[in-house]
């Protein structure tokens, strides 16, 4: 996707009203699916074209608590935003912010530390192997950052992380996590979610300490590819998890 730096159209009411409620509803989902860590990591998403204006998670706001009007409306071009009584998390403006400044193609970005991921980032070679249909999802679609260096708040940083997450869906955080970038929330969400029974997967069969039935690069990709026509599995899974929520607790939306 090729999308002028200078291009700055906002989605339309309504359009920003569904991205707010969608990306409200993956935090709560995240939190559902126990992959929320204290009040801390972060979702956001592009709000105009060119990805300068996006939606953020408030400063430390429980995953569980978030609700559409909660979120941060945030211009990746003015700074002067960190010097506000609502700023956001040093290292989610860094990295975010960055990110959808320099990656406007990056609709939908989602960090957490899901516990699987985050045991699959911390083996010395993190590679997620071909094994099965959910492994092989993933198939050339994955980027490394194996340069942790602590809690990411220095610009040189979110610049980085945007390079090695280029042309990929997915980047494994060594010793950290995992970021999904995607065109909806549904579509980030379905790949967060596959990601992390992936490497589940992985971490069981390593577990195991016999020899591993690893793909060849052909069936794996293959299997990847096999799995584009499916795409819209994403929308229709993320349209009945909502529905759960609104049996639990409909102010998600408000």
């Amino acid at each position: 996707m090729n999308i002028s730096p200078q291009v700055n159209d906002m989605l339309d009411e309504a359009a920003l009203t569904t991205l707010r409620q969608d990306l409200a509803a993956a935090f709560r989902l995240c939190h559902r699916f126990g992959w929320s860590e204290s009040v801390g990591n972060h979702f956001s998403a592009a709000a105009s074209a060119n990805g300068r204006k996006f939606l953020l998670n408030p400063r430390w706001q429980h995953f569980a608590t978030v609700k559409a009007s909660d979120l941060l409306l945030l211009d990746a071009d003015d700074p002067d935003v960190m010097n506000g009584p609502n700023a956001p998390d040093p290292s989610a403006w860094t990295v975010h912010g960055t990110l959808h400044r320099m990656l406007p193609e990056a609709r939908v970005i989602l960090h957490c530390h899901s516990p699987y991921a985050v045991a699959l980032s911390c083996l010395k070679d993190p590679t997620l192997l071909p094994l099965d249909n959910n492994t092989a999802r993933f198939f050339g679609r994955i980027g490394y950052d194996l340069d942790f260096g602590g809690i990411a708040d220095a610009a040189e940083e979110g610049e980085r992380l945007v390079e090695m997450i280029r042309g990929k869906a997915v980047l494994v955080m060594g010793n950290h996590g995992v970021s999904v970038a995607g065109e909806t929330v549904a579509d980030a969400f379905e790949d967060l979610y596959f990601f992390e029974k992936a490497a589940q997967t992985m971490v069981l069969a390593l577990s195991t300490g016999k020899p591993l039935a690893v793909l060849s690069d052909e069936i794996a990709q293959g299997t990847s590819e096999g799995w584009i026509p499916y795409r819209g599995m994403a929308e229709r899974h993320f349209a009945y998890l909502k529905s759960c929520l609104d049996k639990e607790d409909p102010s998600w939306r408000d």
